[in-house]
């Protein structure tokens, strides 16, 4: 698995970080599973450790690494009803030593829109994998995200979900790197339409 501790642990020795890294871990392993969770759990952390994995490959990011530690911790506070998830897990990530440049890639992942750094596209194209994966797995997800939203209605939840697929689907291209782009960028267009009415609230 990758997010075993022993990965773990070579990231933290390689980022020369001095706190606990094993209680970190620990720590980690227990908020991606907490109960309020269906899509933001090891799942989805697994899939961004994969795609990392991957791009990785291509040797074009500059600090890899870094990207890395923060995609460990985008998702590490979540609560389907706040709307600082991110902002608390950037702190989460600046308590555990992780840096500011962490933390900043983290708030990356709240607007999907790149800053100025090297590797903003980067952490942004992994995080938006999940549009361009295999259909049944695309739509599992959308099922854990309705289920983290099960106290929304169903008309509401329907408005506003196929709104926020509309966004995206909207954007002149959905990935911001050559490499995500060339894998991803017409199957997740042609998942989103999929997604988008399948979605939509009804109207007769």
């Amino acid at each position: 698995m990758r997010t075993s501790l022993q990965r773990w642990q070579s990231l933290w020795q390689r980022l020369g970080l001095t706190t606990d890294g094993a209680a970190w871990h620990a720590r980690l392993m227990t908020a991606y599973s907490e109960p309020q969770r269906a899509d933001h759990t090891l799942q989805h952390l697994e899939e961004c450790l994969l795609c990392l994995d991957e791009a990785k490959k291509t040797g074009l990011m500059a600090q890899p690494d870094l990207i890395e530690m923060a995609l460990w911790f985008h998702d590490a506070v979540y609560d389907p009803q706040g709307s600082e998830n991110e902002e608390l897990s950037a702190k989460m990530a600046l308590d555990a030593g992780a840096g500011g440049e962490v933390a900043r890639l983290i708030m990356l992942t709240k607007s999907h829109l790149p800053g100025d750094g090297a590797d903003d596209a980067w952490i942004i194209d992994i995080d938006l994998a999940i549009f361009a994966q295999p259909m049944g797995r695309v739509l599992e997800y959308e099922q854990q995200i309705r289920a983290e939203y099960a106290w929304v209605p169903q008309a509401v939840y329907a408005e506003k979900r196929a709104e926020i697929l509309t966004i995206f689907l909207n954007r002149q291209q959905i990935y911001l790197t050559g490499w995500a782009r060339e894998r991803f960028e017409v199957r997740a267009r042609e998942n989103l339409r999929l997604l988008i009415d399948s979605v939509k609230p009804f109207t007769p």
